[in-house]
């Protein structure tokens, strides 16, 4: 079982998210290198498509998104989490 965290982006994320990036990122890659995010990107328009990230837990998936700066910081308006059943892994 994986853990997918959907984010919907805020109407003013193009203005907002390149001052908040930087920590966001770092934020990434400390889940990343932990290896409990295996995955993240934005849809084709992420103002009205938003973003995804594949995480190993539940748990890691609302860690991160706790003290996300995208979040804490109203680039995102909404987000949520859905159980994912990978049914092949390579």
């Amino acid at each position: 079982m994986k853990y997918v965290l959907f984010y919907e982006s805020a109407d003013d994320v193009l203005s907002k998210a390149p001052a908040h990036f930087p920590a966001h990122s770092a934020r990434l890659d400390q889940f990343h290198d932990a290896g409990t995010l295996l995955m993240v990107g934005t849809f084709g328009d992420p103002q009205e498509e938003g973003s995804m990230s594949i995480f190993t837990t539940r748990e890691a998936a609302e860690a991160f998104v706790k003290d996300d700066p995208f979040v804490v910081n109203g680039v995102i308006r909404n987000w949520y989490i859905r159980e994912w059943d990978e049914i092949l892994d390579p």
